[in-house]
């Protein structure tokens, strides 16, 4: 059974946010889909996200209006302590992340290793708060 959870997807490239989120929600998840990070944020603050609250980010690092490491900061400052995976096909940009508790993975990333990541973070935030 997945976590009552929603996972927050953010990235500006509308063809790989289409197949993660194929992805994700073929495997039982709901999904929301931002196309940067100002988008993001407003997701996370919508009056429903109490009712089916943001579980995971998953983001890309390279967006216009709030690149990937200016999102990860704002998540942070504003108190949200959940899991966050960073996807990039930069592997230098992984420095960007250092000290913020994310989760860095080099594109592409199979669906398979995905689903795996995805229900290992959720499953690991679920034991925390039960």
């Amino acid at each position: 059974m997945k976590t009552p959870s929603r996972i927050l997807l953010v990235d500006d490239n509308y063809i790989q946010s289409a197949t993660r989120r194929a992805i994700l929600e073929g495997s039982g998840w709901d999904v929301s889909v931002a196309p940067h990070g100002r988008q993001a944020l407003e997701l996370l603050s919508e009056p429903e996200a109490t009712s089916t609250p943001v579980g995971l980010i998953i983001t890309d690092h390279l967006m216009p209006v709030m690149s990937g490491p200016q999102l990860v900061n704002e998540v942070r400052q504003r108190g949200f302590a959940l899991p966050i995976v960073v996807l990039s096909g930069l592997p230098e940009a992984e420095s960007s992340y250092e000290g913020q508790s994310v989760v860095f993975r080099l594109k592409p990333c199979d669906p398979e290793s995905l689903i795996r990541l995805v229900s290992k973070l959720l499953d690991e935030c679920m034991r925390r708060t039960a």
